[in-house]
């Protein structure tokens, strides 16, 4: 029985993640002039296992060429060839995009469906290219352990959003999760309130602050979270490097000391509405696969945040609009209603 390695364990998930067809790695021969298909997951059975491509050519080599990403939302109307497929008429391929990955090669991924992929994917898209260049570049046996953890933990966080409909049930079981794959000591999930004069304090892994499920409001300036907040870049602090059990939410009692933590911010509309905090109570390294794993799993979040964002939009707007629900409506002059004359009117 043929061993699944990383790579193609990596592009099962990316391949969930997008709901794509295929998933493609395309990783540099040793001469460093064609580039091999290192990987690949399909819901087919179409992919050349063996195909190499030279830079320029198909849409995978211009992507290798020019370093850029692409994104083919109609490859109906694109010239350009796939390149992996043993008949590419046959896949009945719709859509396309793919990433460069940094250490040299292309990640990409492709759809039967037309309009599959959006330009707000070549973030995550890009996020999984770069944890590849690491994993390529970065193959120490502490790592090894490591990556496939936090990618099948990856894959167990897409799918909460799929078992749970509710966001309070959603943000525990996420929170859980996060706790359970970074080996933090505890997780918390705070949001920027209304004015943006102070944020709340929402769910944790495990309880310190909050009881009864309450939420604990703080003001902005509060913590290293609310520097999160202000600045919208995210904190890691390793190896006892925090200074203090005040540092992650200012001066709060019942805190431990954490010497090692995580602050991202979650984006919503461009605009940070959350922040994820991570902490430990023990010294630890935050490594670059570690940093990589907790910026896609707040993508995840994000995303999350956003559909809940759009939908109460929708929500909010619909009592305020007047839907046409008979159809629509056959033009008769008889019954029209006389067009007013202007006064300076002549027959």
């Amino acid at each position: 029985m043929k061993s699944i390695s990383l790579e193609d364990h990596v592009l099962g998930i990316v391949c969930s993640v997008f709901e794509a067809y295929s998933a493609v790695l395309f990783l540099p021969e040793e001469d460093g002039e064609s580039y091999r298909l290192a990987a690949a997951f399909t819901l087919g059975d179409d992919i050349s296992p063996d195909v190499t491509i030279q830079p320029g050519k198909g849409l995978v080599g211009w992507i290798i060429e020019n370093r850029k990403p692409l994104l083919i939302p109609n490859i109906d109307q694109h010239k350009g060839a796939l390149g992996y497929y043993d008949s590419e008429a046959k896949a009945g391929i719709k859509a396309f995009m793919g990433f460069p990955v940094p250490t040299g090669g292309a990640l990409c991924v492709d759809s039967k469906r037309l309009y599959a992929f959006s330009e707000r994917d070549y973030k995550i898209l890009q996020l999984f290219a770069e944890l590849i260049a690491r994993q390529q570049s970065l193959r120490q046996s502490e790592m090894d352990g490591d990556i496939p953890r936090y990618f099948a933990e990856l894959g167990v966080i897409q799918d909460l959003r799929f078992h749970y409909k509710r966001w309070p049930d959603f943000l525990k079981n996420f929170l859980r999760a996060m706790s359970e794959a970074s080996e933090f000591d505890y997780c918390a999930f705070a949001t920027l309130q209304e004015g943006g004069d102070y944020y709340t304090l929402e769910c944790e892994s495990a309880p310190l602050l909050l009881s009864n499920g309450q939420e604990l409001r703080l003001p902005l300036g509060s913590g290293v979270t609310g520097w999160v907040f202000q600045y919208e870049q995210p904190v890691f602090a390793e190896d006892g490097s925090m200074p203090s059990s005040s540092a992650l939410f200012g001066k709060t009692a019942e805190m431990p000391d954490f010497p090692s933590a995580m602050c991202l911010p979650v984006m919503i509309n461009k605009t940070c509405r959350g922040v994820l905090c991570m902490a430990n109570t023990e010294p630890r390294t935050i490594d670059e696969s570690l940093r990589s794993f907790a910026r896609q799993a707040v993508d995840h979040l994000g995303l999350f945040l956003e559909n809940i964002y759009f939908k109460n939009r929708l929500q909010n707007l619909l009592p305020k609009t007047t839907l046409a629900r008979e159809g629509g409506r056959v033009y008769d002059p008889d019954s029209a209603p006389m067009p007013l004359k202007n006064d300076d009117s002549r027959e």
